[in-house]
């Protein structure tokens, strides 16, 4: 039978000068949320091991799961004997840069990768500029994986904008999508919840985004506010802009009651209209 709670933890991370900083800090940190807090599944943000930014992700980039970022995690989590979203980091591959999710298992297993499928390419005058497809490669495979017989699903950021990305994560059948998430701190404030809690609500699914901490000394400043939402489109808990680590209880038992009470996953017309997954 599977379990009615399990716990989770999500680590709003802070920024450091090196990779092997960034990556001794995240493992300090993974161990506190396991050994002290209990969690199963532990969650990191996105670019938590490098600079976000476009020089960055080339200069950074690895082979995935066989570069330095990957077999730590992939250690650890063996270590430990939990689920590890390791948040993203710059992937190459024949010669292409992703930004990548790498997830392991509680044998040190590599479960797999997902490859950000919507690149962040926005632009608002003396706001904030960025454009990632200027460098990176969007992927075009989903990614999903069974944690004690819950469905996760994993998105990275800007993909969350998208809503027949989680919708169809619904019909694989995810109960959990996880996004690791930096978005900036001018759609931050108006969006970052909003678009949780819509997915959340639309879909009949837990949400998290796992958001690296605030860093006012870097040209491109993450909103942080990590937060995570249940199937009835309500927050359960949030963090600041500071690094912080959120544990959690999921409660599984939620899942079931909204298709019950409000069963708008069965009540959609298909014979009106469809999302279909393209292979």
């Amino acid at each position: 039978m599977a379990p009615s709670k399990i716990k989770i933890a999500l680590l709003q991370l802070d920024s450091f000068p090196t990779k092997q900083a960034a990556i001794s800090n995240a493992l300090t940190q993974i161990r506190s949320a396991a050994k002290a807090k209990g969690a199963k599944l532990v969650i990191l943000p996105e670019c938590w091991n490098s600079t976000y930014s476009a020089d960055e992700f080339e200069r950074s980039a690895e082979k995935i799961p066989g570069g330095e970022t990957s077999v730590a995690l992939a250690n650890t989590a063996k270590e430990l004997g939990i689920w590890l979203v390791g948040g993203t980091y710059p992937e190459v591959d024949a010669g292409k840069i992703h930004n990548t999710c790498a997830v392991f298992g509680p044998q040190g297993e590599f479960i797999g990768k997902y490859r950000k499928m919507h690149l962040f390419d926005m632009d608002i005058p003396g706001i904030c500029t960025f454009s990632e497809s200027s460098v990176l490669t969007p992927g075009k495979e989903f990614l999903t994986f069974s944690v004690e017989g819950l469905n996760v699903g994993i998105g990275i950021c800007y993909d969350q904008r998208f809503p027949e990305f989680a919708a169809i994560h619904r019909q694989l059948g995810t109960d959990f999508l996880i996004f690791p998430s930096a978005f900036d701190t001018y759609t931050g404030p108006m969006h970052f919840e909003l678009i949780a809690r819509a997915r959340a609500l639309d879909n009949s699914m837990f949400v998290a985004l796992c958001a690296p901490a605030r860093d006012t000394s870097k040209d491109y400043v993450a909103y942080g506010y990590s937060t995570l939402c249940d199937p009835w489109g309500r927050v359960v808990c949030r963090a600041g802009e500071h690094p912080e680590m959120l544990v959690v209880d999921l409660d599984l038992t939620l899942l079931e009651d909204i298709k019950k009470k409000i069963p708008v996953l069965k009540q959609k017309r298909n014979d009106v209209y469809e999302l279909v997954r393209k292979k």
